[in-house]
């Protein structure tokens, strides 16, 4: 059973589960082990994290007063200790990680929390392995597959939150937390096409991976704030075989990220690059993630471009004929919605509104906060509707573009779900 406390109450012996703030600061980009030393207990407390879910089937409650003490803690025991004590490489024996199965589905209002804490311990892992695969360091599979497990399960529990929050980057964090938000959209994705959970992990590993080749590239054209020259876009282009080329130089990476690292910028009408793939020459996952890294690229704000709105994305990226798998893309819609979280569509009423979760079984009939009439052209009291329900009384007649309405920070309102 999960439980959120203060930080200030965390003890020895609790094990936690999951960190929760405003954008977070805590020391660890792992979110999920027993508390047992002393160093880690107090980086927590004096790190500024508000508060903590712990899970305490696994470890000590807030009410247990005799916590699991840490090694340097304890009273000796050398019988326990020889019984404790690693044994030599020589007789370690590897285990399996188990798959883990998805989690119970929830609202997006109540993943939004963990999502948010995920999100940004997720920024500080990818930045951090990011930054050492620019100085050289290889890239190793196993040290990547604890934030794909924490990604998928929040996927599991709502495919919105962290997706939907991942896409709220900064231009400064878009390299890095466009890997995230990519991630989370491969594993929805890939258990929307009813793929077993072992490749929606190596769709999640892939969609993590796709563009470390970026890391290659020269900054100042990475970051650059106006139009790439001729040059500089044949540099850019460069960036899938570099990726593939420093992902075969890692550890233990499947060919399945291999392969979407090298071709996730194929088009199925063969216009695509690096090899210029057509049709069934492009594999699905490669298909998978055109689609993902596209869809996020376009709806993040970018040094070169603001963010487009999700729902004016889907359309648009749906008239584009020849760049996608039409299956794929089908299924993609299906995964995220018609009208994704945080688009703004206008009401049969005349009212506007924000999408703050989807219905998987009716997609056009998402549940929306309404906050504004188009008649009076004035604020209205917020007020959260599901449109599949009949109740409601109401339908969307039309995506609307923030921009011609002035409004900047939507997210203020989905977000407060």
């Amino acid at each position: 059973m999960l439980k959120n406390i203060p930080t200030q109450k965390l003890r020895l012996g609790m094990y936690l589960q999951s960190m929760e703030g405003s954008w977070l600061s805590h020391p660890f980009w792992k979110t999920k082990f027993v508390l047992d030393d002393s160093a880690d207990l107090k980086a927590l407390l004096d790190s500024g994290v508000a508060s903590v879910w712990i899970n305490v089937r696994k470890g000590c409650d807030v009410a247990d007063h005799q916590p699991k003490l840490a090694a340097s803690e304890r009273m000796p025991d050398p019988a326990l200790d020889a019984e404790l004590r690693p044994l030599p490489a020589s007789q370690v024996v590897p285990v399996p990680v188990p798959v883990q199965v998805a989690t119970t589905p929830c609202s997006l209002g109540a993943e939004l929390l963990r999502a948010t804490a995920l999100v940004a311990s997720s920024r500080r892992a990818v930045t951090a392995l990011f930054g050492e695969a620019r100085l050289g360091k290889a890239i190793s599979a196993a040290d990547c597959l604890p934030l794909v497990n924490d990604i998928a399960e929040s996927v599991s529990r709502n495919p919105s939150a962290l997706i939907s929050l991942a896409r709220l980057k900064t231009k400064d964090d878009y390299t890095y937390m466009h890997s995230v938000a990519v991630c989370g959209l491969m594993v929805s994705l890939a258990r929307q096409m009813g793929l077993g959970e072992v490749q929606v992990r190596e769709a999640g590993l892939a969609g993590l991976l796709h563009d470390v080749g970026k890391m290659m590239m020269p900054t100042l054209v990475l970051n650059k704030p106006g139009a790439l020259t001729d040059a500089e876009f044949t540099v850019m282009r460069s960036h899938p075989e570099r990726g593939h080329q420093m992902l075969q130089n890692g550890a233990g990476v499947p060919a399945a990220a291999l392969d979407v690292c090298l071709h996730h910028h194929e088009k199925i009408d063969g216009s695509g690059y690096p090899k210029k793939l057509k049709g069934d020459d492009i594999s699905l996952l490669a298909k998978m993630g055109a689609v993902c890294d596209v869809y996020d690229a376009i709806t993040s704000t970018r040094p070169y471009k603001n963010a487009w709105d999700p729902a004016g994305s889907i359309q648009r990226m749906s008239q584009w004929s020849g760049h996608f798998d039409p299956q794929v893309f089908k299924a993609f819609v299906r995964c995220i919605g018609i009208y994704p979280v945080g688009s703004l569509v206008k009401l049969e009423s005349g009212r506007l509104a924000v999408v703050v979760d989807m219905n998987p079984a009716q997609l056009a009939a998402p549940v929306v906060r309404v906050f504004y009439s188009t008649k009076s052209k004035l604020p209205i009291s917020v007020q959260t509707l599901d449109l599949a329900n009949p109740a409601a009384r109401d339908r969307i007649v039309g995506r609307e573009s923030p921009h011609d309405w002035g409004f900047t920070h939507l997210e203020d309102i989905w977000t407060a779900a």
